[in-house]
């Protein structure tokens, strides 16, 4: 387990990604290349239906600065500097956009053995100003994330959270939407010779009374092969494989199908990324 309890955005991070994380119904792919010098340039492209998205990123690391520049189909230019441990436990995180002037954030990440701490503004006359803030362990760990717009006046985001970890299992429970949505989420990790968890979540809507229950499990077929399916209370089972071809390269391939009008809903993903 990592030391500290981290940032707020870790809280239910394992079950949401054994439960989501991969799974697509798109046609997508990546590939990489590294210059001699270090420079790492990064073409994508998304196939949704008959639309095609695509884009192209440049990686550029100095010492502990690291500069992103990615240019997508749209002409949008969105630039990422990030600075580690430019003191102890702290990363300085700056981004902008353009043509929207009003996209320039800055961002300050501080993790600490008992103690992380996230808060970003955005580089306008009136900007949202977002603080998250985590206290407590590796074991358990309590925090909050609010959003504030100055402009209006309101606070735009108010959430809450509670996390316990063990060696094999995480439980966690966020309060969302301002107190109007209640999550739950659980992953155990059952067998590390063969990468084996399984994983649960529950959402309640108070102001709807709606839940919402996902459940889902992950397993190595061999070193270089991992299988995930999961199954929701809408009767929609998806399942995933993912193969590592070579070194940082895989290949996988995601379908979905309404169990209760499977000949209509079969959708099928497929992602490739190649990276030298």
């Amino acid at each position: 387990m990592a030391k500290g309890p981290g940032l707020y955005s870790d809280i239910g991070k394992r079950a949401r990604d054994l439960l989501y994380k991969d799974y697509h119904s798109d046609q997508k792919f990546s590939i990489t290349t590294i210059s001699p010098t270090g420079v790492a340039i990064t073409s994508s492209g998304t196939k949704k239906g008959e639309l095609f998205f695509g884009d192209v990123s440049t990686q550029v690391k100095n010492n502990n600065v690291t500069a992103d520049i990615k240019v997508d189909t749209s002409s949008n230019l969105l630039t990422t500097i990030t600075v580690n441990e430019a003191a102890p436990g702290l990363k300085t995180i700056l981004s902008f956009r353009v043509p929207d002037q009003r996209s320039g954030k800055i961002e300050l990440q501080y993790l600490h053995e008992y103690v992380g701490i996230c808060t970003s503004v955005g580089l306008t006359a009136n900007p949202i100003v977002n603080f998250s803030g985590v206290i407590g362990t590796n074991t358990l760990a309590l925090g909050s994330d609010v959003s504030f717009d100055t402009k209006t006046g309101n606070f735009t985001k108010c959430n809450a959270g509670l996390s316990f970890t063990n060696a094999d299992l995480i439980a966690a429970v966020t309060l969302n939407d301002k107190g109007d949505s209640l999550n739950a989420s659980y992953y155990h990790y059952v067998t590390p010779l063969t990468n084996t968890a399984v994983g649960a979540e529950v959402t309640r809507s108070l102001s709807t009374n709606e839940n919402t229950l996902t459940l889902g499990a992950q397993h190595a077929i061999d070193p270089l092969t991992t299988l995930k399916a999961r199954f929701n209370n809408s009767c929609k089972a998806s399942a995933l494989i993912q193969h590592e071809w070579r070194a940082k390269s895989t290949i996988s391939v995601s379908a979905e199908v309404d169990t209760k009008a499977i000949e209509k809903s079969a959708k099928v993903g497929l992602a490739l990324a190649l990276k030298p």
